[in-house]
């Protein structure tokens, strides 16, 4: 998708005038200064910076798990401001889905039920939650491990059973955590080419934080960020990639 039609695209995560505040006293500390952002359906964007520079606390506002100190986020067009922690909740459990580093999979359970979990906490359950959970799980490539615990699939598998658990009740917004950082090249290729497609087949917008320029041929929007701030923005490089997971 050229760079004016992602434009053109619907939001559904928008930043406006965004500061956080973190810590009070003398370790009080501006993660996010001025921040303006918007996330569209149908691209894979990817924010990019060292460490400490605001990526997590800016996926975390975003995903509604803070409150912005200053400015608001809208959320399928739904703005935050005055939201109570309620709310918040709401807004997160109806339009975004969360992947982790460390996949946070319960050990105890099935790929397939630590996949029904997440509509279990939405109210889902049943017959309906349970095709849900292996549709999720066969969109990633593991319809042979339904009955698979954690300590029986590779890192790459467990990556898989975290990104279905993420998409299962088809959230608008897809917001990633440094997804391939625990994964050899192979699986971390693997990961953002599912990821790239679920932006593109379910027209949702997936916002992956990283550091790693192996992600770079992934993206269709690359943004920089330092200090707290969007330092930089430029097109990424998609339909190439496209071709090349094609060919793997």
């Amino acid at each position: 998708m050229s760079r004016n039609l992602y434009a053109m695209a619907q939001p559904v995560l928008e930043a406006k005038g965004l500061t956080q505040v973190l810590g009070s006293g003398a370790a009080k500390v501006r993660a996010l200064k001025d921040v303006n952002f918007t996330l569209r359906a149908g691209e894979l964007a990817l924010l990019m910076g060292p460490s400490g520079s605001g990526k997590t606390t800016l996926l975390s506002v975003l995903g509604c798990m803070l409150t912005p100190t200053v400015g608001a986020v809208s959320v399928c067009g739904k703005s935050t401001a005055g939201a109570d922690a309620e709310e918040l909740a709401r807004l997160r459990r109806e339009h975004v889905g969360f992947i982790f580093q460390s996949y946070h999979l319960f050990s105890t359970l099935t790929a397939l039920e630590n996949v029904q979990l997440a509509l279990d906490v939405r109210g889902r359950r049943g017959n309906d939650a349970e095709s849900r959970a292996r549709h999720a799980l066969v969109r990633v490539g593991l319809a042979e491990k339904f009955a698979a615990t954690p300590r029986e699939l590779s890192g790459g598998e467990q990556q898989r059973v975290a990104i279905a658990r993420a998409i299962v009740s088809d959230p608008s917004a897809v917001l990633a955590d440094e997804p391939t950082a625990a994964l050899d090249g192979e699986n971390g290729q693997s990961v953002m080419t599912i990821l790239s497609t679920l932006a593109k087949e379910a027209k949702r917008g997936v916002l992956v934080v990283g550091h790693d320029p192996r992600l770079m041929p992934f993206a269709d929007r690359i943004i920089s960020i330092a200090d707290g701030r969007l330092v930089d923005e430029r097109s990424g490089t998609g339909p190439p990639r496209l071709r090349a997971a094609g060919g793997s």
